[in-house]
This record gives C-alpha cells, sequence and structure tokens, in this order.
C-alpha cells in the first residue's frame, strides 16, 4: 500500500522551505554545468563545507548547495518536500521504513544499472547493497553499513569451558551455564525500547525464519501468529530465569558498559562500534569476541545501512555529475581526515584498524550469512512504540505473548490505515 502525503497539510511548512531554498526536480540550474542542492546534518557541517569547497575548487562546472538539519529535522524536511514536489537533488537517509517511503513513491533514482555499470558489486558490501535496495530498487548511494551481533567475554566462557554457540540450543546451555555462576547471561536495557528490541528481534528471527520474518517487516503478513507469540515468550521466560540484569526495563543503555566490562555479564547484543568503545574505555580488547546469534538457516545479522539518496528526476549526464561528487564526499581521504563525521564506509576491501579486531569478523559474517532490517528502521516509529510498549508488558505480566502480538498487529493495521 502505497503511503503518499497530501500537500495541503503541509502547506505553510512547505511555504517555509521554499523560502529557504528547498529543491527542485533535476539538478541543472549553473550556467554551463551542473548546481544539487545537498541536505544532511548540521552536526557534519564542519566536514562538509570543506569537502564541498574542495570539490568545487576542482570542479568548477558543478555546484554543490548544502542545507544542514537535525535527525528529525530532515526527516519532516524530506516528507513535506515529497508532497510537494521540491526534493533536493541529494538527501541523507536510512534504511527500511525511511527511505522505504521514497522508493515505494517513485521518488528516488533507481541506481541499480548505475551500480551494475560500474561494478558496485565489487566495490561495496553485499549487506549493504541488500539494505539499500527497497522496492525492487536500489534507492540510494550506501554511505555505511553498521551490523550486530553478540559480543562476549571471551575469558569468562574460557574460565567456563563454553563453547561459542552454533546451535539455539548450544545458546541456551551458555546462559543456563552463566547463570549457574552468577553471572548475567545477556546484558540489556529497556529505557528507550530499542536495545531489548535488539535481542526480541533475534528471537523472533529464530522462530520465524528469514522468510517469514522479511514479510512480516514489510507488513505483508501478519505480526499477530504464532512464532511471534514463541518469541515473546522465551523473552518473558528468559526475564523470569533471570537472564537479564536486575529491573532491566527501566535501566538506560548508557549504564550497560560498566557491567560487561567488569565481568558481571557475559554477553551483549552490540553494533562493530563496540570494539572503539572499548578502547576508549581502556579496556583489554582481546577479552571480547563476537558470534552470530544461532537463529538458524543462516544466522543473518541485524543490521541497517545509511545512504544518499538521489533525486529520480536528473539526466543521466546530471547523475554522473552527481556520482561524481558522493564518490568524492565518501572518498576514503575525507573519511580519514574527517572521522568524527563518518560512519563505517560500506566498502568490500577497507583497511582494518587492528586495534578493531572484531570489525572484520562481522562485517565477514553479514556477507556470508545475510542481513535483516534492524526493526525500528522496518517499523515506522507508531508501530515500534507499539513494539516497545509490549516488551515492557510482557516483562511486568500486564500482556501475555498472545496479547502482545495481536497488539503490534493492531499498530500496524492503524498505520496502513485499515
Amino acid at each position: 500500500m502505497s503511503r503518499k502525503l497530501h500537500t495541503a497539510a503541509f502547506a505553510v511548512v512547505i511555504a517555509a522551505l521554499t523560502a529557504c531554498g528547498g529543491e527542485t526536480k533535476g539538478g541543472n540550474g549553473n550556467a554551463g554545468g551542473f548546481e544539487f542542492t545537498f541536505w544532511n546534518f548540521g552536526g557534519r557541517q564542519p566536514a562538509i563545507d570543506v569537502v564541498i569547497e574542495e570539490f568545487t575548487a576542482a570542479n568548477p562546472g558543478i555546484r554543490v548547495t548544502p542545507s544542514y538539519y537535525d535527525t528529525d529535522g530532515i526527516k519532516d524536511a524530506t516528507k513535506v518536500a515529497a508532497s510537494s514536489g521540491t526534493l533536493p537533488t541529494l538527501w541523507h537517509n536510512w534504511g527500511g521504513m525511511l527511505a522505504g517511503f521514497y522508493a515505494e513513491n517513485d521518488l528516488v533514482y533507481d541506481l541499480k544499472d548505475y551500480a551494475a555499470a560500474n561494478n558496485w558489486d565489487k566495490i561495496f558490501n553485499g549487506g549493504a547493497l541488500s539494505l539499500c535496495t527497497l522496492y525492487g530498487k536500489l534507492a540510494g548511494y550506501p554511505t555505511s553499513f553498521n551490523m550486530m551481533g553478540i559480543y562476549y567475554r571471551k575469558d569468562i566462557f574460557e574460565k567456563y569451558g563454553l563453547k561459542v554457540p552454533s546451535t539455539f540450543d548450544e545458546f541456551e546451555q551458555v546462559c543456563a551455564v552463566l547463570k549457574r555462576n552468577e553471572i548475567t547471561p545477556i546484558v540489556t536495557a529497556g529505557r528507550y525500547g530499542w536495545h531489548v528490541m535488539r535481542f526480541v528481534e533475534v528471537l523472533i528471527e529464530h522462530y520465524a525464519g528469514a522468510e517469514l520474518h522479511d514479510r512480516m517487516n514489510t507488513f505483508q503478513e501478519s505480526y499477530d501468529n504464532p512464532a511471534v507469540v514463541q518469541a515473546l515468550t522465551k523473552f518473558r521466560e528468559y526475564s523470569g530465569k533471570g537472564y537479564f540484569p536486575a529491573g532491566f526495563i527501566t535501566l538506560d543503555p548508557s549504564d550497560l558498559g560498566f557491567e560487561f566490562y567488569t565481568g558481571n555479564a557475559g554477553m551483549v547484543v552490540e553494533g562493530q562500534w563496540l570494539d572503539g568503545t572499548i578502547n576508549q574505555e581502556e579496556q583489554d580488547i582481546s577479552r571480547f569476541g563476537v558470534f552470530a546469534f544461532p537463529s538458524g538457516g543462516t544466522n543473518r545479522l541485524s543490521a541497517f545501512a545509511e545512504m544518499i539518496q538521489v533525486n529520480k528526476n536528473l539526466t543521466p549526464e546530471e547523475l554522473e555529475a552527481a556520482m561524481k561528487f558522493l564518490n568524492f564526499f565518501q572518498s576514503r581521504e575525507n573519511v580519514a581526515r574527517f572521522p568524527t563525521y563518518y560512519n563505517t564506509l560500506p566498502l568490500i576491501d577497507l583497511e582494518w584498524n587492528p586495534d578493531q579486531p572484531n570489525v572484520p569478523i562481522m562485517m565477514g559474517m553479514a556477507n556470508t550469512n545475510g542481513t535483516f532490517t534492524v526493526t525500528d528502521q522496518a517499523f515506522p516509529t507508531e508501530v515500534s512504540d507499539a513494539l516497545f510498549r509490549v516488551q515492557d508488558g510482557v516483562v511486568t505480566g500486564e500482556t501475555t505473548p498472545q496479547q502482545g502480538a495481536a497488539i503490534i498487529q493492531a499498530a500496524i493495521e492503524t498505520y496502513l490505515g485499515k
């Protein structure tokens, strides 16, 4: 079902955006060359301004005009611009429902043919390209690839004779041994909902399997099904067994490091960025390893991509100019100069930092195992919020797993306007 915006509801905001330079249907406007608008984050402005200035100096026929927003602001601005036909030439977006809206409504340039002609399959990580492929379109230029696995304490596993689990049964055996030895098996925190969601979604992947899980997350299949009930039942069981920290539903994710670093917890669901955090906290990185949650099948990783989306109305010549800019913008040299302003590049042949040994391991798992879109990107906000409430209710006993599955599906149907 297409989820189009109604222009009238945003008339005042559209007028304001237009006055501020909200964009065009294409990019050509620079006499004798190309003129593009580029929407990104205000927090990245110090780097972006320098990069654009240098690119323009080297390519005087291409003019790039940036506009800056905060995270919610860019989401709102692009939705409003979509309703009035004033989308910029290039804009930052995430995967899942966020970027999928523009692909579904035929507002982005499908980069599939361009990617094939320019051998993107030999340049970009396959998992990142997969997450940027939405509604049959390659919906954006990949700018980062983030994946999540199970980080674990190697020293604790060794102390109790535990091996990295390769099946779900073995994972449960690991949890039982850790709990028996007064170590919290899985450290997680429920405040805001998204950290607990990371474990709930891999349980759903286990019980549903990859194909059904993907169809559920694109709302082609109902969430009110036995697999979701089983996953929520198992989540409640783990909570009852004390497999999560005491009072975890109210804990803040920022407080989790202490438990993991001090050895009070054995495992945590985290992304590859944890290697950098471990080093920043001056912990011994050799004590930490990572594995894919043994959900069955290929043991896919939860992941998310970020991308730059491209206005569909560009001519082939304008597209070439836009790609020239994006290749420069995302170059290794610029990332090396401004590491604070860029995330992990989604490239196949990255040179890995030896101080972050788990990052290439996770990238390899993503390539081999495949990925699925992290749930809070696959879902619109109102459905994610329903999931978060269900998680809390299942733990407190206010919601049964059966009721939880029905609540999530009801939120989906409300979103779809059924």
